[in-house]
């Protein structure tokens, strides 16, 4: 039976939630995983260094695997070079949110403003701190992301030594800017990969397929599986798999976001298989983003097998109930080990 194994994957943008939800998802991604970059987008939002710390260790409670390793961020506000030095060894990077604009991101930055942000954002080049970014405006939805294309470029300019993500990508002039600049790097999901916004709701509604940023048209699909496909140094995979409470997703007002923490692996597998690029995956789970945020792969390597899985109609557990991407649905590769 043919298998492959990838060394220490990572998912470079992942949502744990909290509490129960906590509990229930974050094993699902620690069987599969070596380590994850987590969102501190809770309620209250991670923003001192007394809930990293917290969070972490709730993390490292609910995960069946104790090898695993959540790289923990902070909320984006204004934070004195001395706040960021006393938090350094506890962080991987921060993550800015513009206000609104997503789950929990009420907090966010009103207006980003290269001026205002420059203390914090000169104390985190001095300490080596990557900046994370959803970039997306409040404009017309299927726009937001091409209209956020002005504020990297002006952000990248204005803070050429600024480690900066551009965070799970979904447009064609995405890929275009994350290779204009030499400190734009970007994470990209597995939904984005695969489907467009005539997947979710050129039919009956598929509330299981709604994350933001929406997917977008073919075109900006195709180019983003080009460039993942190819192993480009400056793109990584981050699921931003995002898990809602069934009853929160099958609802009037849907909530945001694909749940893919259990099925990435396979799906990737089975994606750069199709295209001919499986000697590019590990590149694109591991390898690019090591360099990136100067990590070391840990020795936990994960094999897959080309064997059918039936993807569970929903996780179960504490109470909690949630649904997966493609749930029901057969995929042809499966974990073995």
């Amino acid at each position: 039976m043919k298998t492959i194994t990838l060394k220490s994957p990572f998912d470079m943008h992942l949502h744990l939630r909290d509490n129960d939800m906590l509990k229930l998802v974050a094993p699902l991604t620690s069987d599969t995983f070596t380590g994850a970059i987590i969102m501190p987008n809770l309620v209250p939002p991670v923003d001192t260094k007394e809930a990293v710390t917290a969070y972490k260790n709730r993390i490292m409670d609910a995960v069946s695997d104790k090898t695993f390793n959540p790289m923990m961020t902070l909320f984006f506000k204004p934070y004195t070079k001395e706040f960021l030095e006393d938090v350094r060894d506890e962080i991987t990077a921060l993550k800015l949110y513009p206000a609104g604009i997503t789950t929990n991101s009420e907090g966010g930055v009103e207006s980003i403003d290269t001026i205002a942000l420059a203390p914090t954002l000169n104390a985190m080049i001095d300490l080596d701190i990557p900046l994370c970014i959803h970039g997306e405006t409040n404009g017309f939805v299927m726009d937001r992301e091409a209209e956020f294309m002005s504020v990297y470029e002006e952000l990248a300019i204005a803070f050429p030594k600024l480690k900066i993500i551009m965070e799970h990508i979904t447009t064609k002039d995405a890929v275009e800017m994350v290779q204009k600049y030499d400190n734009l790097y970007a994470t990209i999901t597995l939904q984005h990969l695969l489907i467009t916004l005539d997947d979710v709701a050129g039919g009956m509604l598929q509330p299981h397929l709604f994350c933001k940023p929406i997917a977008k048209r073919y075109e900006d699909r195709d180019a983003l599986l080009n460039i993942a496909l190819s192993g480009h140094p400056k793109i990584m995979f981050g699921s931003d798999s995002a898990p809602h409470p069934k009853h929160a997703k099958e609802a009037c007002g849907c909530a945001a976001g694909v749940f893919t923490s259990p099925i990435a692996l396979q799906v990737l597998v089975e994606l750069f298989e199709k295209n001919n690029c499986l000697d590019n995956l590990q590149k694109f789970i591991s390898d690019n983003a090591c360099k990136i945020y100067n990590m070391k792969p840990s020795s936990k390597d994960v094999t897959l097998e080309k064997k059918d899985f039936i993807v569970p109609k929903a996780y179960e557990a504490y109470g909690e109930t949630v649904v997966p991407m493609y749930a029901g649905e057969t995929i042809t590769w499966s974990i073995k080990s």
